[in-house]
């Protein structure tokens, strides 16, 4: 039979898992899945996720492709999966897609959301910074203004990121409350880099502290160096949601 090439959508709390990619002896979220479809298809399967989420990041919207030569329904698929995954893992969605889908290479747009709670909250905390001091919003939004377009992050990335370069293209940057007590960093961008979102959020939130000023973070930005930007915030404030493509996706059954 044709090799037929899938797409599934993911929901996670990654908590309890040592990131997306799969390493030896490690609990992570591409092992888990890969070990449910090889189950599932009864033969070795292969995953390509939109997003390499580190430890401790969550995910409603990570996008993953495979590919099998043996004919399933996609109902069958979820719900199969789903009975196989462990309970912090699902499966929102499967669908066929073109024979030459890659879900990290065909991604236009990532969508992160980063969540601050303002005071403790324990339904909370497994997925929010908890951040109690007086900060200045303002000076914030302010500075997820300035990072609107293209711009060289070597500032705000790892320092031993792997990448050709560094310029990435932001088509949302923007603080918002969504309650009196939490507040969201949402950011969409063409690429990201590692740990590119953090470390954009823990400067900002120290900007936030009054602890540097908006014209330190432009200073911070165009010096392209790691050193001069400000604190990693924690990685469980951290959800990828969504994943845009261009291409259209079949959900026949």
């Amino acid at each position: 039979m044709a090799l037929m090439n899938f797409k599934l959508v993911l929901q996670y709390d990654g908590t309890d898992f040592s990131g997306w990619q799969k390493q030896p002896k490690l609990r992570t979220i591409q092992g888990e899945l890969e070990r449910a479809l090889s189950k599932l298809f009864d033969d070795e399967i292969a995953v390509v996720a939109a997003g390499r989420t580190d430890a401790g990041v969550h995910a409603t919207g990570q996008v993953v492709s495979f590919a099998s030569d043996k004919a399933r329904s996609l109902a069958s698929i979820q719900a199969g999966l789903n009975s196989l995954l462990p309970e912090s893992v699902s499966v929102t969605s499967v669908q066929k897609a073109k024979a030459d889908f890659n879900a990290r290479f065909d991604a236009v747009t990532r969508h992160y959301r980063y969540q601050i709670v303002r005071r403790k909250e324990a339904l909370r905390l497994r997925y929010a910074w908890c951040e109690q001091t007086k900060l200045n919003v303002q000076d914030m939004q302010t500075c997820s203004r300035a990072i609107l377009g293209e711009h060289d992050f070597q500032s705000f990335c790892s320092t031993d990121a792997e990448v050709n370069h560094y310029r990435c293209f932001v088509k949302r940057a923007i603080w918002r409350y969504a309650g009196p007590n939490v507040l969201v960093f949402n950011i969409a961008a063409d690429r990201f880099l590692h740990n590119m979102v953090r470390i954009l959020v823990g400067t900002m939130v120290e900007i936030g502290r009054e602890r540097f000023t908006p014209a330190d973070f432009l200073q911070m930005l165009e010096s392209k160096d790691r050193r001069s930007a400000g604190l990693t915030a924690p990685a469980k404030g951290l959800c990828l949601t969504q994943v845009d493509y261009d291409q259209t996706f079949s959900e026949d059954t």
